[in-house]
């Protein structure tokens, strides 16, 4: 840091004639307002915007009525099919391969009155199972292979254990008659493990299981499914398309901007007339990623935040546009039993015939607003100069850059007050900078870690060192010899430290604590602990054969390095806070440094270390250990030397001239 950039910052820059921001301002602003206020609001605009309102409410009501009404007669027709299978004393209650013709008539015979089926199957407790799947999918037909003229493809299982397992594929044509028949490789598929079968079994009432996206079709789709009364442990289910659901969603919109969907009774959204979003939402849900907390379209976000109590009509504000939302209960429905229906249009895009009157009406006072900018532009210019100014020396003291600031002139009071009061306050951080890592403090507001007490778990590497007989040496110097020898010694570990993308935590007498991954992310801080750790040693060689030189003696270090999970956070008093580490990580990063001196090493690493660190570090292992204050006893490993980096980018410069050094 250059001399210009401590010194003194001078007392106040003198100014010619101020006057308040404020009457700058006002004054701006009230030409501007007098001009446009009077033409801007008209008795006709607002009478055409309630008339709009009213009609966008009616017809919202129309198309959620509609889309309740769809999925009724989808669940209905669905819900009976099913019901009625499972409901009567049929060939179901006995599994495949008997009575498999009867099955085999009556779920084709279900399968061409649905159109919206993508399959029904019956499993049974045993593990036995059959399925019927319409042909008319191309998806379904390139799955199986389908043979022309098939329309009806049926999967027979047999139970597990049978002495010859029989699993057959067949392939019905428009009248039923089998056209071919496969033998089937057991995939040890078991219908008792699937959602649907464990959501219905030993039930009295039909379950719904989804929406989900169809592993073959890759269409949305749902499941009913219900148990056999005459057997518990049957259960009939059937899988729906729900593509038409959602195309009438995209289809029958009110207006371009206007977005429909349907949501569960804990706020998470199921259906979406956006397809590309509604793929997402289903892919995340189905890798159990979905947070409601965290939607992912803002607008989505907005409405859900806006929604209406009951059946209502809210509005929202939700990214510069106001929205209406509309919601309304699924009753009475199996398949959407508790959902939700919700409709949102822009306000804009409904009131756009009288937005249309309104912009004629602003031509008119055209060049009123005109002459009023220009005097509101002219106005802000003498404020914004300044204001731009000081904003660039913010941003450096928010940095922690203490350069040099720049004196900032302005004709407005406030403005030429805040100047004084940023240098001011500059010149007390800059003092304030000294006694705290400046590094540490900007990565640490950078990943927002300093937001006051408290901490987190995180996965860190941990590395502490100590001077051999540090004791004995500072015995025989003054503690002013010392304290200068130190001030060197320190120097090497926070530049090279720094470099490897560690921040040293705290100086504790001749002892370092330094740590990787904390407060900012470092994919390999095993790593670069290791290689600041080799790359210390060689700095220190150095160094002592200097010290050597000048009649002083060496100061031989060594090194604990381990890895785990800590508490890392902020600790301390009100007033007065560190950031640090805490916990078992942290205790045995310190025995491992006070270690070195049972085994004659410098640089000591647990095996949490050596698998983080791959090829990249060269380890020679030392066998078990028992490390004070654990319970189990610990693989040791001391650090060797280091591989050069080939197919990576190192996370720093320093640390590819290390390896290329090696």
């Amino acid at each position: 840091m250059s001399e210009q950039s401590v010194g003194p910052v001078a007392k106040g820059i003198s100014a010619g004639w101020t006057r308040s921001l404020r009457s700058l301002l006002g004054l701006a602003m009230a030409a501007l307002l007098i001009a446009v206020s009077g033409t801007l609001v008209g008795f006709g605009y607002w009478r055409a915007r309630d008339s709009a309102l009213v009609n966008a409410e009616a017809d919202m009501r129309a198309f959620s009525d509609r889309l309740v009404d769809r999925l009724g007669i989808l669940s209905g027709r669905t819900t009976a099919l099913v019901g009625f299978t499972a409901s009567i004393a049929n060939s179901f209650l006995v599994p495949p391969p008997e009575r498999l013709g009867d099955k085999i008539t009556l779920l084709r015979e279900i399968i061409a009155q649905s159109p919206d089926l993508d399959g029904i199957y019956a499993g049974y407790p045993d593990g036995a199972f059959i399925q019927a799947v319409d042909l008319r999918a191309q998806a379904w037909r390139k799955a199986l292979d389908a043979p022309a003229g098939a329309v009806v493809a049926v999967r027979s299982m047999e139970p597990e254990g049978a002495e010859a397992r029989n699993n057959r594929l067949i392939f019905l044509d428009k009248d039923g008659n089998q056209m071919l028949e496969r033998r089937l490789l057991n995939t040890g598929f078991d219908p008792t493990k699937r959602p649907w079968y464990q959501a219905a079994v030993n039930g009295m009432k039909p379950a719904a299981i989804g929406p989900y996206t169809m592993a073959t079709t890759g269409a949305l789709g749902m499941s009913i499914s219900q148990a056999h009364r005459g057997n518990g442990g049957i259960v009939i289910g059937a899988d729906i398309d729900l593509g038409t659901i959602t195309e009438f969603m995209a289809r029958e919109r009110l207006t371009p901007g206007t977005v429909a969907f349907v949501m569960d009774a804990t706020g998470r959204p199921i259906m979406h007339s956006d397809r590309g979003l509604m793929a997402r939402m289903t892919a995340l849900k189905e890798r159990g990623d979905l947070d409601v907390s965290r939607p992912l379209d803002p607008l989505l976000a907005g409405i859900r935040a806006n929604l209406p109590k009951d059946s209502g009509v809210s509005f929202a504000d939700i990214g510069g546009r106001t929205y209406i939302v509309m919601a309304t209960s699924v009753k009475s429905i199996v398949l959407l039993a508790g959902h939700r229906t919700v409709v949102a249009a822009p306000l804009d895009e409904l009131t756009a015939a009288a937005s249309r009157n309104l912009y004629q009406g602003l031509a008119i006072a055209a060049a009123i607003v005109i002459l009023g900018l220009m005097t509101a532009l002219f106005m802000a210019r003498l404020i914004t100069q300044s204001l731009g100014q000081l904003t660039a020396n913010a941003n450096r003291l928010q940095d922690l850059d203490f350069t040099a600031p720049s004196e900032v002139s302005s004709h407005v009071t406030e403005i030429s007050t805040l100047g004084r009061a940023m240098n001011r306050a500059r010149d007390a951080i800059f003092t304030f900078a000294l006694y705290v890592p400046k590094e540490l403090v900007r990565k640490g507001i950078e990943s927002g870690e300093f937001a006051g007490r408290g901490g987190r778990r995180q996965e860190v590497t941990a590395w502490f060192t100590d001077i051999y007989d540090f004791t004995t040496l500072s015995e025989q110097r003054t503690p002013e010899e010392v304290l200068a020898l130190l001030s060197d010694y320190f120097d090497i570990f926070n530049e090279t430290v720094s470099a490897h993308g560690g921040e040293i935590i705290q100086f504790l007498g001749d002892s370092v604590f330094a740590m990787w991954n904390a407060p900012v992310a470092n994919e390999r801080h095993a790593e670069n602990a290791c290689r600041c750790a080799l790359a210390v040693e060689r700095r220190l060689t150095v160094f002592n054969a200097d010290l050597k030189a000048r009649g002083l003696p060496e100061l031989r270090t060594r090194f604990g390095v381990h890895t785990g999970t800590a508490v890392v956070g902020s600790v301390g008093a009100r007033e007065r806070l560190q950031y640090t580490a805490m916990g078992d990580t942290v205790n045995v990063a310190s025995r491992l440094e006070g270690m070195n001196k049972v085994y004659g090493t410098a640089i000591l690493a647990s095996s949490a270390v050596v698998a983080q660190c791959g090829d990249a570090i060269i380890f020679r292992p030392l066998g078990e250990a028992q490390v004070k204050g654990r319970a189990t006893a610990l693989e040791l490993y001391e650090v060797v030397g280091e591989k050069a980096h080939t197919d990576r980018q190192p996370d720093c410069p320093e640390a590819e001239e290390t390896a290329e050094r090696s």
